[in-house]
């Protein structure tokens, strides 16, 4: 049996019993924590009363379907992961369903292994983010979101943030933090680090003349 799922929890809704059966089976035999609906109504009600780490969503589900679900959970700042599995293969569809905010869209059928590899791939992505308040950042990637939507950087800063959130919790002196970016003088430093709190929020303290520190939140 495998570990890598072991502390993380999964929202399946899918109406097909025997397929359900076969995905939340294979789930748990990895280690997975899954919760098996099989509507949008019951998919609504449990999100509320639960935390998960990834849905799993079949589209066309009684009460109401996989799309409008995903969207009013968005809405409602739900920024939980979310890979589609759907015999609807138009590209309108498809277009909808990452507009939504779905990561991921698997089309049936599909051989349940490909859904097993395509999650791994998404909790060992997460495992390796960053969590700092509202951010989560992937030092592999670069990737920087903010409440779940993606933040963009300029270089500068971009190097800047790398620098701090890999290094919390330690000062850092000015001249060191020069050597790893593309900042040549103090006075430049201080306004991007000023332009970064305000981009992101993250709360850099100055520590006069002794240089800089991002404190764990």
């Amino acid at each position: 049996m495998a570990t890598i799922g072991k502390n993380f929890t999964i929202l399946l809704m899918e109406d097909e019993e025997d397929l359900g059966e076969t995905i939340y089976e294979m789930l748990e035999d990895e280690g997975y924590h899954v919760v098996w609906v099989k509507d949008g109504e019951e998919a609504s009600k449990v999100t509320f009363e639960k935390r998960f780490d990834l849905y799993v969503f079949d589209i066309n589900v009684p009460e109401f379907n996989g799309l409008e679900l995903l969207e009013s959970l968005r809405e409602a700042e739900d920024t939980t992961p979310t890979i589609f599995i759907s015999a609807m293969v138009d590209l309108e569809t498809i277009k909808k369903a990452f507009k939504v905010g779905a990561e991921d869209y698997l089309k049936k059928p599909f051989f349940p292994e490909e859904l097993l590899f395509r999650i791994e791939a998404k909790f060992q992505q997460k495992s390796s983010d960053i969590i700092y308040g509202e951010l989560s950042y992937n030092p592999e990637t670069k990737e920087l979101k903010k409440g779940g939507e993606i933040l963009f950087l300029s270089k500068k800063q971009q190097q800047l943030f790398d620098i701090f959130i890999t290094n919390r919790n330690k000062t850092l002196d000015p001249n060191t933090i020069m050597e790893h970016s593309s900042i040549k003088s103090l006075a430049a430093l201080r306004v991007a680090i000023n332009k970064l709190k305000q981009l992101t929020g993250i709360e850099i303290r100055s520590l006069h003349g002794i240089g800089y520190r991002l404190e764990t939140c």
